[in-house]
């Protein structure tokens, strides 16, 4: 019912931001900037700075992230330039709500830490059965991930603090039902347009170009005809592949490594099972637990002697409420779900055997396992060439930081080729001609040198100068890159014989769109007159079909100064393309929609105004805070 939001949603918040931004930002955001003060410095926001190693450090915790929700997928092509630039997006942003959360007094209070830690997926799975948290299994995910339940807690309450911020705007915008429906007849609203297209290829056979012409335009126009600064170069690309090639993996490492795999597998055995449980009361006394104890093994003596009735007696007997109803069951479990004792007792189990008596910290409980579930272990040889790459790549893993570390100290300590380095971690050198400042003309197979830091360094005056290795570049996690100048060759006036042909088809274009410009205006001109017009078959256009009507075209159509029963002339250019003339017979408005529809337009169209809003203010704050992105986003892009 509501494609048109779904298909459309860029171009409607886009049309919801023009109405909003102005009435947050009055002065325009500052953009990105190409002077970098500082070259460890990627982004200010006032006078704080975000460095490169916060920005790799948070673009690899990012690509982690990513690689571990998609198993399988390849790292490269999630890291690239456009994400890397996306990271230090979200970084920047979160310093702009941090100090806006700072300057605007917002905390989180223990209650809503409270609350947000209990709706957490990956805390909500440490919980044991009676709903408490198993704290040490809690601690050591912290710890997988180098933080303390403390410094956890503490990024969640900036967490929260930073999205008051924006969810104390969004929570407060809302739209009259005038409003709303104001935007939505704007929105849906359709004309039927007529138009003329003056194109300039119609005009180029009246188009004269002379010598003297040609002459003239080249000499005052010298910037269009530079040959551009180029270099030949050679580099060196260190990766995973790279160490992980050379490592030497054994027979004995491969079957170590199968035999891990093996008891890994183990540990994933599930087991199904059914328990009934017999409380006893914190700080009950020994008399009281050895009555429960004694109930419990009464109950055990009569379920050996009928096990088909422990469904019955679970719901009966049981006094588990998350279990009793469904007859004791407890579905599948690994380890590490349950409480020790009862872990223990049920995967000692066989498939429907019934265990005596186990005691745990909430009473007595007889666990029957009704199914288990074990992952079968791949034979060796089936399964060698996947345990081999996979522990070259962990190997790798391993030894890549010293690897880096060897190629950054050859590539700066023997500056004047990359042989060495080449030879001693068995890499290959490429070749690469006629790069630009902009990238290699064959970025598919050079991609390495398309990397904007990578450009930087091999275009610096230095590397030019004295043609040495570039430093070591990281391009992206565990990659780097060092280049070298064969040969530069500087921009330069190309001689006007080899550029002749281009000079003259630039001046036929240019004056065809001078021709078909002026012939538009005036058929404009006289068929506002009332002259006889000549143009197409009338279609009806809006801001969701715009019948392949050009966009400077459908924004004048949209524009125009017309009513259901007033036509308007209007014109748009479109550079190259010439000059549309576009009469908008008649406005058509949109039939009204039922109750039940009005209504979730009007609410998706209200959430879609919260977040343009949000948007605006976003924008707004980042200028309040005088945000700089020092970083060159990537040119060949």
């Amino acid at each position: 019912m509501f494609d048109f939001f779904r298909n459309n949603i860029k171009f409607l918040m886009g049309f919801l931001m023009l109405l909003i931004i102005p009435a947050f930002v009055l002065f325009g955001v500052e953009g990105y900037s190409n002077l970098r003060e500082n070259r460890d410095v990627v982004a200010k926001v006032g006078r704080i700075d975000i460095t490169r190693q916060e920005w790799d450090l948070a673009h690899r915790n990012e690509m982690d992230r990513l690689v571990a929700s998609m198993p399988g997928i390849d790292r490269s092509l999630l890291d690239n330039e456009s994400s890397r630039m996306a990271t230090l997006e979200r970084l920047i942003n979160d310093r702009v709500l941090a100090l806006a959360a700072q300057d605007g007094l917002f905390l989180a209070t223990d209650q809503r830490l409270a609350r947000e830690l209990t709706q957490d997926p990956n805390i909500a799975a440490l919980r044991r059965a009676d709903g408490t948290l198993d704290v040490e299994r809690y601690q050591q995910l912290l710890r997988a991930q180098g933080m303390t339940p403390e410094m956890f807690e503490a990024s969640v309450r900036a967490d929260l603090a930073r999205r008051q911020v924006i969810e104390g705007l969004t929570a407060s915008a809302f739209l009259t039902p005038a409003v709303a429906d104001q935007a939505l007849q704007a929105f849906f609203e359709r004309r039927e347009v007529q138009v003329a297209h003056f194109r300039p290829a119609d005009f180029r056979a009246a188009v004269q170009v002379t010598d003297a012409d040609v002459q003239a335009f080249y000499d005052q126009n010298p910037q269009l005809f530079q040959s551009p600064e180029q270099v030949d170069v050679e580099y060196l690309v260190l990766d995973l592949d790279a160490v992980a090639a050379r490592l030497q993996l054994s027979e004995a490492d491969l079957r170590a490594y199968h035999e891990q795999n093996s008891a890994n597998l183990a540990l994933q055995e599930q087991r199904r099972a059914r328990h009934i449980l017999l409380t006893v009361e914190p700080g009950a006394s020994a008399e009281a637990r050895a009555a429960v104890k004694a109930e419990a093994e009464a109950l055990l003596a009569e379920l050996r002697q009928h096990p088909e009735r422990f469904p019955e007696l679970a719901r009966a007997r049981s006094q588990d409420p998350g279990s009793a109803a469904q007859g004791g069951d407890l579905d599948f479990f690994s380890r590490g779900a349950m409480v020790k004792p009862f872990e223990d007792a049920a995967f000692a189990l066989e498939r429907n055997a019934i265990s005596d008596v186990v005691e745990t910290e909430f009473g007595y409980h007889i666990i029957q396992v009704t199914d288990i579930r074990r992952p079968a272990p791949e034979p060796f040889e089936v399964a060698r060439p996947r345990l081999e790459r996979e522990l070259r790549q962990q190997q790798a893993q391993r030894r890549f930081a010293e690897a880096a570390e060897d190629f950054s100290n050859l590539v700066y300590e023997q500056a004047d080729s990359l042989a060495p380095a080449a030879e001693a971690l068995g890499l290959t050198v490429r070749r690469a001609n006629g790069v630009l400042r902009t990238g290699p003309l064959d970025a598919g197979r050079d991609a390495a040198l398309a990397n904007s830091r990578v450009l930087e360094a091999v275009f610096a005056p230095d590397s030019l100068r004295t043609k040495r290795n570039t430093e070591a570049v990281e391009i992206g996690a565990s990659r780097l890159v060092s280049a070298r100048v064969l040969e530069h060759r500087p921009a330069r006036l190309q001689p006007l014989d080899d550029v002749k042909a281009e000079v003259r088809e630039r001046l036929l274009q240019q004056r065809a769109q001078e021709a078909a410009r002026e012939e538009a205006q005036k058929q404009l001109a006289a068929w506002r007159d009332g002259a006889q017009p000549r143009l197409q078959a009338p279609v009806v256009v809006s801001r969701i079909d715009d019948q392949g009507l050009p966009g400077p075209a459908l924004g004048a159509a949209l524009s125009a100064s017309a009513g259901p029963s007033t036509a308007a002339w209007t014109s748009a250019d479109l550079g190259a393309d010439g000059v549309m003339v576009i009469r908008v017979n008649r406005v058509l408005e949109r039939e009204a929609p039922d109750a039940v529809r009005a209504s979730l337009e009007r609410n998706q169209l209200a959430e879609l105004w919260a977040q343009a809003e949000a948007q605006a203010y976003l924008q707004a704050l980042r200028a309040r805070y005088k945000v700089q992105v020092l970083a060159k986003r990537q040119q060949a892009s």
